[in-house]
Protein backbone atom coordinates (compact mmCIF):
# COMPACT_ATOMS: atom_id res chain seq x y z
CA UNK A 1 0.00 0.00 0.00
CA UNK A 2 1.55 3.21 -0.97
CA UNK A 3 1.38 5.97 1.87
CA UNK A 4 2.15 9.58 0.17
CA UNK A 5 2.72 11.98 2.77
CA UNK A 6 1.27 15.31 2.01
CA UNK A 7 1.69 17.64 5.21
CA UNK A 8 3.95 17.53 8.33
CA UNK A 9 3.48 19.72 11.28
CA UNK A 10 7.18 20.72 12.50
CA UNK A 11 6.04 22.95 14.84
CA UNK A 12 4.42 19.98 17.07
CA UNK A 13 8.04 18.35 17.11
CA UNK A 14 9.45 21.92 18.54
CA UNK A 15 7.01 22.79 20.78
CA UNK A 16 5.73 19.40 22.16
CA UNK A 17 7.22 16.30 23.60
CA UNK A 18 5.34 13.82 21.80
CA UNK A 19 4.48 10.67 23.86
CA UNK A 20 2.10 8.75 21.97
CA UNK A 21 0.39 8.56 18.30
CA UNK A 22 -2.37 7.27 16.36
CA UNK A 23 -3.69 7.05 13.06
CA UNK A 24 -7.11 8.49 12.47
CA UNK A 25 -9.03 8.81 9.52
CA UNK A 26 -10.94 11.95 8.56
CA UNK A 27 -14.29 13.81 7.27
CA UNK A 28 -13.58 15.50 4.02
CA UNK A 29 -15.71 17.08 1.39
CA UNK A 30 -14.81 16.39 -2.40
CA UNK A 31 -12.95 19.36 -3.30
CA UNK A 32 -11.19 18.85 0.17
CA UNK A 33 -9.58 15.70 -0.85
CA UNK A 34 -8.75 16.87 -4.40
CA UNK A 35 -6.96 19.95 -3.08
CA UNK A 36 -4.92 17.68 -0.65
CA UNK A 37 -4.04 15.68 -3.10
CA UNK A 38 -2.90 18.48 -4.60
CA UNK A 39 -0.67 19.07 -1.75
CA UNK A 40 -2.52 22.58 -0.87
CA UNK A 41 -2.84 21.68 3.44
CA UNK A 42 -1.36 23.42 5.84
CA UNK A 43 -0.93 22.00 9.57
CA UNK A 44 1.12 24.91 11.44
CA UNK A 45 -2.01 26.41 13.74
CA UNK A 46 -3.82 23.30 13.66
CA UNK A 47 -5.26 21.24 17.16
CA UNK A 48 -7.14 18.65 17.68
CA UNK A 49 -9.95 18.91 20.49
CA UNK A 50 -12.58 15.93 21.70
CA UNK A 51 -15.83 17.30 22.20
CA UNK A 52 -19.37 15.08 23.08
CA UNK A 53 -17.40 12.06 22.47
CA UNK A 54 -15.67 12.49 19.25
CA UNK A 55 -12.57 14.03 18.32
CA UNK A 56 -12.34 17.37 15.81
CA UNK A 57 -9.17 18.81 13.97
CA UNK A 58 -9.52 22.86 14.46
CA UNK A 59 -7.82 24.97 12.45
CA UNK A 60 -6.50 22.75 9.60
CA UNK A 61 -6.15 25.06 6.02
CA UNK A 62 -7.22 23.02 3.39
CA UNK A 63 -7.25 25.66 -0.05
CA UNK A 64 -10.27 26.16 -1.79
CA UNK A 65 -9.57 23.84 -4.85
CA UNK A 66 -9.57 26.34 -8.00
CA UNK A 67 -11.76 24.38 -10.25
CA UNK A 68 -14.51 23.69 -8.32
CA UNK A 69 -17.74 25.90 -7.94
CA UNK A 70 -18.46 28.61 -5.96
CA UNK A 71 -20.26 25.84 -3.28
CA UNK A 72 -16.65 25.37 -2.17
CA UNK A 73 -15.37 24.02 1.54
CA UNK A 74 -14.64 26.87 3.70
CA UNK A 75 -11.02 26.41 3.97
CA UNK A 76 -10.70 26.35 8.29
CA UNK A 77 -13.65 24.22 8.92
CA UNK A 78 -13.86 21.71 11.81
CA UNK A 79 -13.41 18.44 10.63
CA UNK A 80 -14.32 15.01 12.13
CA UNK A 81 -12.14 12.76 13.19
CA UNK A 82 -12.87 8.97 12.81
CA UNK A 83 -11.05 6.33 15.87
CA UNK A 84 -12.73 3.47 17.53
CA UNK A 85 -14.60 4.46 20.54
CA UNK A 86 -12.03 3.27 22.80
CA UNK A 87 -9.71 5.08 21.43
CA UNK A 88 -11.51 8.35 21.49
CA UNK A 89 -12.45 7.28 25.33
CA UNK A 90 -8.27 6.23 26.20
CA UNK A 91 -7.07 9.52 24.30
CA UNK A 92 -9.87 12.45 26.27
CA UNK A 93 -8.88 10.89 29.59
CA UNK A 94 -4.89 11.01 29.41
CA UNK A 95 -6.23 14.82 27.94
CA UNK A 96 -8.15 15.44 30.42
CA UNK A 97 -6.51 14.31 33.86
CA UNK A 98 -2.86 14.99 32.65
CA UNK A 99 -3.16 18.08 31.49
CA UNK A 100 -2.06 17.33 27.68
CA UNK A 101 -2.85 18.23 24.01
CA UNK A 102 -3.81 16.21 21.14
CA UNK A 103 -1.89 17.43 17.95
CA UNK A 104 -1.62 16.77 14.44
CA UNK A 105 1.78 15.23 13.18
CA UNK A 106 1.12 14.85 9.21
CA UNK A 107 -1.47 14.13 6.92
CA UNK A 108 -0.76 11.55 4.67
CA UNK A 109 -3.15 9.25 1.90
CA UNK A 110 -2.66 5.92 2.47
CA UNK A 111 -3.97 4.23 -0.72
CA UNK A 112 -6.84 6.33 -1.59
CA UNK A 113 -7.98 7.57 1.77
CA UNK A 114 -6.29 10.74 3.21
CA UNK A 115 -5.28 10.21 7.14
CA UNK A 116 -4.42 11.93 10.00
CA UNK A 117 -1.64 11.07 12.46
CA UNK A 118 -2.62 12.60 15.84
CA UNK A 119 -0.17 12.71 18.87
CA UNK A 120 -0.09 12.94 22.85
CA UNK A 121 1.73 16.12 23.59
Amino acid sequence: MVIKTVATNRKAYHNYLIQDSVEAGIVLTGTEIKSIRAGRVSLGDAYVKPEAGELWLLNAHIARYEAGSYLSHEPTRPRKLLLHHKQIDNLTSKVSEKGLTLVPLKLYIKGSIAKVEVALA
